[in-house]
């Protein structure tokens, strides 16, 4: 898939749960609803920093937003632990 293809194919998604469903990618649907907001803004702005150049990239952009939006809601003065982030790396 070329950068062009996965670019429009992201511009054709009207929710970020089908982002998230096309790009294998679990969520719990409560998180979504609370932070859909956040979550929208912080992909398309890795998306505008960095053009995808095909799935995988676009995925990691996706993966990134989602945990970089539930890290900031871990209390930063406890060394919690990142939960609910089905797809983290930073466990």
């Amino acid at each position: 898939m070329s950068q062009e293809d996965i670019e429009q194919k992201i511009a054709s998604f009207t929710s970020i749960e089908q982002a998230l469903d096309y790009f294998e990618i679990g969520y719990a649907s409560k998180f979504i609803d609370q932070h859909r907001v956040e979550l929208v803004k912080r992909f398309n702005g890795y998306l505008i920093l960095e053009k995808p150049q095909d799935w995988f990239a676009a995925r990691r952009a996706l993966k990134n937003a989602y945990c970089k939006v539930q890290r900031n809601q871990l209390d930063k003065h406890t060394r919690s632990a990142c939960r609910g982030c089905t797809t983290c790396q930073r466990r």
